[in-house]
């Protein structure tokens, strides 16, 4: 099973313990997933990397989910409409940075995947807010950027110790 549908059912738990709300419309998260911002770590040093021809099938692959992802949002109305189309391309951000990761499995691009999921959790938890109104809405929205922010520090912290 590929990283990326391991972290399938991880990327929007952030969001939602912010906000407090329903659990997103996705899978249960499998219990060998790793942590919603912690991206997983090579196997070993010596994992060989992608090829360009698996890159672009994977790239192309995360278009065309995100491209169906959206197109699954279209009957959808109002904010439940905006946060599905987060969603989809939060889930479309994360798995482009993800591959990068593959890619290279270089430091800095573990660092921008896990930027990368924080930003698309704080994009999707910030949407579902928007159901919220007064001052229960500006908690959500407060606890949200703080719940990015942290997750932004945790990897920055983790990436200092490795």
């Amino acid at each position: 099973m590929t990283i990326l549908r391991k972290l399938n059912g991880v990327l929007l738990i952030a969001g939602v313990l912010a906000c407090s709300v329903a659990p997103a419309q996705t899978a249960t998260t499998p219990a060998t997933a790793p942590a919603a911002n912690e991206p997983a770590a090579p196997a070993t040093t010596s994992e060989a990397k992608l090829s360009k021809d698996q890159v672009k099938a994977e790239k192309d692959r995360i278009k065309a989910a995100y491209k169906a992802d959206k197109e699954a949002c279209k009957p959808m109305k109002g904010n439940q409409q905006d946060i599905c189309e987060a969603e989809a391309k939060a889930k479309e951000k994360v798995g482009l940075a993800e591959l990068k990761y593959k890619e290279t499995h270089s430091e800095r691009d573990r660092q921008t995947l896990a930027e990368t999921k924080a930003k698309a959790d704080y994009d999707v938890a910030k949407e579902r807010c928007e159901d919220k109104t007064g001052n229960d809405q500006n908690v959500c929205k407060k606890d949200a950027k703080a719940a990015e922010k942290a997750a932004i520090s945790n990897s920055k912290k983790a990436g200092a110790h490795s």
